[in-house]
């Protein structure tokens, strides 16, 4: 129990840092709390392959009305990073199933501000583990003083800009796509 004390010490300075830490690019007044995940995806100006993801899949009226979702959101840099040719792979209309897969691994239900991600991360000891809608987990710990994502298979994602808040969830900003085990 002496890890404790020094746990939540660190929760305190993360939480209180961590909004001051992450400087990602969501243009902060392009994003309304009134509108919907969808609404703010479509107006970020960074989330546009994101948006044509979704559309592709047929998640757009999901992410329009029903809530509350935590969407993990890749930006439009970070989809540059998959392999090549695997981006227009996935947009195929012939890969629907494994687009959605795809997606639904970067949200999970409920709403979760990068402070419960984090209280949940000291009661873990470090670790938080989440179920997306997708049915897999995701494992979120810190590096240094950034939120890291890892999938199944070991891939990670920083959280660059956390708690867009938005009428039926929020997002987070993440630098790298992550995979289900299965697509």
């Amino acid at each position: 129990m002496k890890s404790l004390p020094a746990l939540l010490t660190c929760f305190f300075f993360f939480a209180t840092f961590f909004s001051f830490a992450q400087s990602g690019n969501f243009n902060r007044e392009r994003m309304n709390p009134d509108n919907s995940i969808i609404r703010n995806t479509e107006d970020s100006g960074i989330h546009n392959t994101l948006l044509a993801a979704i559309r592709g899949a047929d998640m757009d009226k999901i992410l329009d009305e029903d809530g509350p979702f935590t969407v993990f959101a890749p930006s439009d840099v970070a989809f540059q990073k998959l392999p090549q040719g695997k981006l227009t792979s996935l947009l195929s209309p012939a890969n629907k199933k494994e687009l959605y897969a795809v997606l639904t691994y970067h949200i999970v239900a409920g709403n979760l501000s990068a402070s419960k991600i984090l209280r949940a991360m000291v009661k873990g000891n470090g670790t938080a583990t989440f179920t997306t809608i997708q049915g897999d987990k995701l494992k979120a710990s810190m590096r240094g003083i950034d939120i890291v994502l890892t999938d199944n298979f070991g891939n990670t994602a920083k959280i660059i800009n956390a708690d867009s808040n938005q009428c039926n969830g929020v997002i987070h900003e993440i630098d790298s796509v992550i995979m289900p085990k299965k697509i």
